[in-house]
C-alpha cells in the first residue's frame, strides 16, 4: 500500500492537475467517479507519475502538499497557483511542487483516452473542478509561522473549516522543510516553549544551512510525530508550537500524538472539505491545456 505521503500528494495532484474531455462533462457537485467514463485509469496514471517524482526528490511530497493548501485556501480550489506571473513573483514554494504537478499532467497528456484534460490510509478524492484563470499576489492571504490560535482558527473559518480541521492539516508539517528566517527569531532562548536543546540544534543547523525539517526524525514520513513533537516543545514554527501551548488546542494534539489511526482519519477528512473550498465550474472556468497559462 502507498504511504500517506504520496497518496495526500496524489490527492492534491488530482486536485490541481484535474482533466476533462469537454466541457460538457462539468458539473458543480464533486464526485470521486468524475472521469470514470473519459480517464478510467487517471489515479493509476497519476500515483505512478509521483512515484518516480518522489523517487527524484523526497520534496516532491511536502512540496505538492504546499500548493495544495496554497491554492485552495487562497482563490478556492481552482490551480491558479499553477499560472506563471508576469512579474516573476516568488511565493517561496518549492520548484519540485510544481514539476511534480507538471509531471502528471504530462502523463495523463501522454494517454491518448485522456489527453488534453486539464506508509497511511487511502482516501476518496472528490473531481469535478474547473481551473481559475488568474493568479495574483493581491489575493494572497496566508497564515503566518507566528500565528496565534485565535489568527489561526480566523483564518480557517474563513474556509469553513473547524479548529479540529485547522489542527489535522497541521499535521502536513511532519513532511518538509523551513528556512531557517521563518523561526531564527525564536532561537537564542526568545521563545520560552522552545525547548532549549531544540533551541542549540537550531542554531547549529542554522549556522551550516539556511533550513531545518519540521520533523527531523522522520522528514519524509508521513506520521504523527509531529504533534510528538510539540508535546516536548520541539514545534519548529510558532504556529506549530502554540497549538500545544494554547490549552484549548493542546487536547487535540495530545490525541493525535498518541492516536495516529484518529489523525490519518481526521486528515483526510480535513483534506476532502479543504478541496471543497471556492469550486469552480464551466460558468467561472476553465480547463487549463498547459497548467502554467491561461488558455
Amino acid at each position: 500500500m502507498a504511504n500517506l505521503g504520496e497518496l495526500a500528494s496524489l490527492a492534491a495532484i488530482v486536485v490541481l492537475a484535474e482533466v476533462a474531455i469537454l466541457s460538457s462533462f462539468a458539473a458543480a457537485q464533486l464526485r470521486p467517479d468524475y472521469y470514470a467514463g473519459v480517464c478510467p485509469d487517471l489515479e493509476g496514471i497519476v500515483r505512478d507519475s509521483v512515484k518516480r517524482s518522489m523517487a527524484k526528490s523526497p520534496i516532491s511530497a511536502p512540496a505538492t502538499l504546499r500548493l495544495f493548501f496554497h491554492d485552495c485556501a487562497v482563490m478556492g480550489c481552482d490551480a491558479s497557483v499553477m499560472i506563471v506571473s508576469p512579474t516573476g513573483d516568488d511565493y517561496s514554494l518549492k520548484p519540485e511542487g510544481f514539476q511534480t504537478i507538471l509531471d502528471a499532467k504530462a502523463a495523463v497528456d501522454s494517454d491518448p483516452q485522456c489527453r488534453y484534460k486539464s506508509g497511511g490510509p487511502n482516501y476518496t478524492v472528490e473531481l469535478g473542478r474547473y481551473d481559475g484563470k488568474i493568479s495574483t499576489t493581491n489575493n494572497v492571504t496566508l497564515p503566518h509561522g507566528d500565528d496565534n490560535l485565535d489568527s489561526l482558527n480566523a483564518f480557517f473559518s474563513t474556509l469553513g473549516l473547524s479548529q479540529t480541521d485547522m489542527i489535522a492539516l497541521s499535521g502536513a508539517h511532519t513532511l518538509g522543510a523551513a528556512d531557517c528566517s521563518f523561526f531564527q527569531h525564536r532561537t537564542r532562548g526568545k521563545d520560552p516553549s522552545m525547548n532549549p536543546s531544540f533551541d542549540a540544534q537550531l542554531q547549529g543547523t542554522c549556522s551550516k544551512q539556511n533550513f531545518a525539517f519540521l520533523d527531523e526524525v522522520t522528514p519524509v514520513g508521513f506520521d504523527n510525530l509531529y504533534f510528538q513533537h510539540l508535546q516536548n516543545g520541539r514545534g519548529l514554527l510558532g504556529s506549530d508550537q502554540v497549538l500545544y501551548t494554547d490549552e484549548r488546542s493542546r487536547g487535540t494534539v495530545d490525541y493525535y500524538a498518541s492516536n495516529q489511526g484518529i489523525f490519518f482519519y481526521d486528515f483526510s477528512v480535513a483534506m476532502t472539505k479543504l478541496g471543497r473550498v471556492g469550486v469552480k465550474t464551466a460558468a467561472d472556468g476553465e480547463i487549463r491545456r498547459d497548467c502554467r497559462y491561461p488558455n
